[in-house]
């Protein structure tokens, strides 16, 4: 605190030693709306002069060193055209342009190509490793952050190597990243593109009015009705990826004389199937915004949105089953009454209502105070073929039934199986399976009704995993301008989650109601398997009908307490900030079910975690010459476990994760940046280094040794504590103004991503009593699979004056590498079942087996065009 007050007075003298005497300001608006257009970069041409526009359009030059005379004011925004203006600037003398108008261009329809449709990925995965970063980039023209949105992230490339828990994304100042896996769902608000595009981005770590932001950028998305242009926009979309068809619409009033003001906004999206076989998709998409200004210092804001998606998933095949079936093969669907069942369906339905007041305490200070609610489910559904009946077999009670898995690729019915004894290959019962999976190869629905009739009980049920959230977010946000060039930002905020987990019954396929036992359950010497397989030792051999939970049922309680505080200091050719934060973070679960392997620690609350959390960073830009501009950024911060990391198995009890504790990260990162009239270009070298990470993995391991029990088997919690991790790189963006219509961009960027460390590793499991501590995993110098590591771009657009355009990029990928097995990295690999080591030990296979895997080179062709008219004031466009 010492060092930020220390900055703030350094200010306020450099303020006290320059005469403000000479300024130029204006407003920039949509020529055809008047709207308001915040975000556009002013520059002097020929000076180190320039600006911003702000939420209103205003923007303000102001110093003594101005250069005087006839000059060239040059303007960019995005889908807007270039505006270059003559101006002239005297001595002692404060112009005022008043209303600038910049001309539209519907380009912005040919950006939304890299976020028409959420990746598979994003909407399938759970483990939150994938996402496709459009939606986050999208707010910057940055050259190399366009190519990564647009171009590279569709090959999951990720730039700086960072999972989207290290962006944040913030809608009117309320933050969207999910508690549980500290991501954004990009899906809670998808199909809304045309009330999104008021956004404010701010790469990396620097400067943010809304947040200290996180190390992959920080953006807001304002949906304020006021902000809205009044008229309307209608669209009508074709593609073959995430769907078919989409249907947009859009209405916004303008700011009318009452002091009223509204947007409203439609979407839907639909497939029965789209480019891979059974992904069926139905999305829907309502918003509604209602703004009062009561006067000139307050406003108040309502804000509701509700974009209910359901999408059937692709499921991730092997070479195998890729040869013998194809590219759009996927093994989760069959036919029903010759109609096509996808039993792995996501459906997610969480609403948002948000209210947020706007006070103008004077020309220099504003508050707004948000407030933000949601609500509803999320749900994955799934076969359960554990379906069994309690039966009397000599005088004791034993649970009988359970079916075989259903999937289609499951190991022992593809050909693989048969021959996988090298020195006795079952060839004829290779070709057999091998018919049978090319010939069916699908889910066999009917197959499933006749068991469960056949057997007078459900063995087969199709469930569905789920997350029902409440939480509500409420925060303060004041904006301080001490003088023309000290801006103070503050923010005080607090979130609250209940999240509600558990699994049910969606349809009982013919059968009337599924007992809720585990069927894979052992009892021993000191539990027997009655007592052992009941998921809630309270209602023991409960019979459960569809929606009722079942298998696991808990809560997780969350809430935070978050404050940061900024200092931007603007000179003529420095501009530096410094920023502080601090939060508080508490975690607990509160178990449902009594579960019958963990009777003492699975019912009631758990403790309660708490994560106190601080950090501050630091940053400059300076402005050598018109041309020539260089920047740093440095940052140190913890910040606490995702709560997804901090229960090692929050299915079934209260168990921490043992020495769960804050990551702690540092991040410094150097640019520099040249611009000119035709030619703008960014170098980017960064280093980041994330230690004390912790990452919980859920699977079936085979291979055990040392479990002190007649098998090596078991469905495992693998919870790898003490993660360092190192990301360092360049990036490069390039783009050159060839002519008035052609444009020439090149990007690149070259990244090494490793574990920089040997974490801990042990195993949980309901399969045995205690943990299974297996100490070290050698995994440091390992590369992290986060996509390619290095990408290339070469690229062109032609936009005519007649308003149409055509463009195309060629993008090259290399230095992806295959996720490596921690376990496989620890004493296991070395030790046989028995514990004790393995005879014959041979150090040249065990270091092939244990080398990453590299995927080869490739790369990627897209290319878009369209055309746009005006008739009678009004837009017409198309493009593909």
């Amino acid at each position: 605190m010492k060092f930020f007050f220390f900055l703030l007075i350094l200010g306020l003298r450099f303020s006290a030693s320059f005469a403000q005497e000479i300024s130029l300001r204006g407003k920039l608006v949509d020529a055809q709306t008047y709207k308001e257009l915040p975000g556009a970069k002013l520059l002097i041409e020929g000076s180190v002069f320039e600006a911003i526009s702000d939420e209103n359009g205003d923007f303000l030059f102001t110093s003594e060193e101005l250069p005087f005379g006839e000059q060239v004011l040059k303007i960019t925004l995005s889908d807007y055209k270039e505006l270059r203006l003559p101006v002239v600037i005297e001595a002692e003398t404060n112009k005022d342009l008043g209303l600038m108008l910049m001309q539209p261009i519907l380009t912005d329809y040919a950006n939304q190509i890299g976020t028409i449709s959420l990746s598979d990925a994003e909407l399938d995965e759970d483990e939150a490793h994938i996402d496709n970063l459009s939606g986050l980039l999208q707010a910057s023209r940055d050259v190399f952050l366009n190519a990564a949105a647009f171009d590279f992230s569709q090959t999951f490339f990720r730039p700086r190597g960072l999972d989207s828990e290290h962006g944040k994304v913030l809608i009117n100042g309320v933050e969207m990243n999910k508690i549980y896996t500290g991501r954004p769902q990009w899906s809670t608000w998808g199909g809304l593109n045309d009330v999104q595009r008021n956004q404010v981005f701010s790469m990396g770590l620097s400067p943010s009015q809304v947040s200290f932001g996180g190390l992959a950028g920080t953006t807001n998305i304002i949906m304020r009705a006021s902000k809205y242009a009044k008229g309307g926009k209608a669209s009508i979309a074709a593609a073959n990826r995430s769907y078919n068809g989409r249907l947009m619409a859009t209405y916004g009033s303008g700011e009318l004389k009452n002091g009223w003001a509204y947007a409203i906004s439609g979407s839907r999206r639909f497939a029965k199937e789209v480019y891979v076989d059974g992904t069926l998709y139905d999305a829907n998409g309502f918003f509604i915004s209602v703004e009062k200004t009561f006067n000139e210092k307050h406003s108040l804001n309502f804000t509701g949105f509700y974009t209910p998606n359901i999408r059937g998933k692709s499921s991730p095949n092997t070479a195998e089953v890729f040869e013998l079936k194809g590219r759009k093969y996927n093994a989760y669907w069959g036919y029903q009454d010759g109609e096509m069942r996808n039993s792995r369906i996501r459906e997610i339905k969480e609403p948002i209502l948000m209210l947020n007041h706007f006070w103008k305490l004077s020309e220099k200070v504003s508050i707004s105070n948000n407030f933000a609610f949601q609500f509803g489910k999320t749900g994955n559904s799934r076969i359960d073929f554990g379906g069994t009946r309690l039966a009397e077999i000599n005088d004791q009670s034993s649970y009988v039934g359970g079916g075989t898995n259903p999937d289609p690729t499951y190991y022992q019915k593809l050909p693989s199986y048969y021959l996988r004894f090298a020195d006795n290959p079952n060839y004829e019962a290779a070709y057999l399976a091998q018919q049978d999976f090319k010939e069916n190869g699908q889910l066999n629905w009917e197959q499933l009704y006749n068991a469960n009739n056949a057997a007078g009980y459900t063995i087969y049920a199709l469930a569905e995993d789920r997350n029902d959230d409440l939480k509500f977010d409420i925060n303060s946000i004041v904006s301080a301008k001490i003088n023309d060039n000290i801006d103070l930002d503050g923010k005080l905020a607090f979130s609250y989650l209940d999240s509600h987990n558990f699994a049910s019954i969606k349809a009982m396929l013919g059968g009337e109601t599924f007992l809720d036992v585990d069927f894979f359950a052992e009892g021993d010497e000191e539990t027997s398997l009655e007592e052992r397989a009941q998921s809630d030792l309270q209602n023991p051999n409960r019979s459960v009908s569809e929606d009722q939970p079942y298998k696991y049922n808990f809560r997780l309680y969350a809430n935070t307490v978050k404050a940061f505080g900024q200092a931007n200091f603007d000179y003529d050719r420095l501009d530096f900030y410094v920023g502080l934060t601090t939060s508080q973070t508490a975690y607990q679960r509160e178990g449902l079910f009594q579960n019958g392997n963990f009777p003492d620690n699975s019912l009631g609350k758990s403790e309660q975690l708490n994560f106190p959390d601080f950090g501050g960073k630091i940053g400059a830009n300076y402005k050598l010459t018109a041309k020539h501009l260089f920047a740093v950024n440095a940052a140190w911060f913890t910040k606490p476990p995702n709560l997804r990391n901090s229960f090692s198995n929050s299915r079934q009890n209260n168990e921490v994760v043992i020495g769960l504790t804050s990551e702690q990260i540092q991040n410094v990162d150097f640019s520099y940046r040249y611009r000119s009239t035709n030619i703008k270009a960014r170098l980017s070298a960064y280093y980041t280094q994330i230690k004390d990470a912790t990452e919980i993995s859920f699977y079936y391991a085979d291979g055990l040794s040392g479990l002190g029990r007649n098998s090596t088997t078991a469905f495992v919690q693998e919870v790898l504590s003490g993660i360092d991790k190192q990301h360092l790189g360049l990036e490069m963006g390039i783009e050159a103004q060839l002519t008035s219509a052609i444009k020439l961009k090149a990007a690149a960027a070259m990244g090494q991503f490793t574990y920089n460390n040997n974490p801990e590793l042990y195993l949980t499991s309901d399969d045995f009593n205690d943990i299974v501590d297996y100490g070290t995993s050698y995994l440091k110098n390992y590369r992290i699979a986060r996509g390619p590591q290095r990408a290339a771009q070469i690229g062109f657009e032609y936009r005519d004056p007649d308003y149409w355009w055509f463009g195309t990029t060629v993008n090259f990928f290399s230095q992806a590498f295959l996720d490596i097995s921690p376990l496989t990295r620890t004493s296991n690999f070395l030790n046989d079942t028995d514990g004790l080591p393995i005879l014959n030990y041979e150090e040249n296979i065990a270091a092939n087996l244990l080398k990453q895997e590299q995927f080869s080179d490739y790369m990627l062709v897209n290319a878009i065009g369209g055309k746009s008219w005006l008739v009678k004031g009004k837009f017409i466009g198309f493009f593909c």
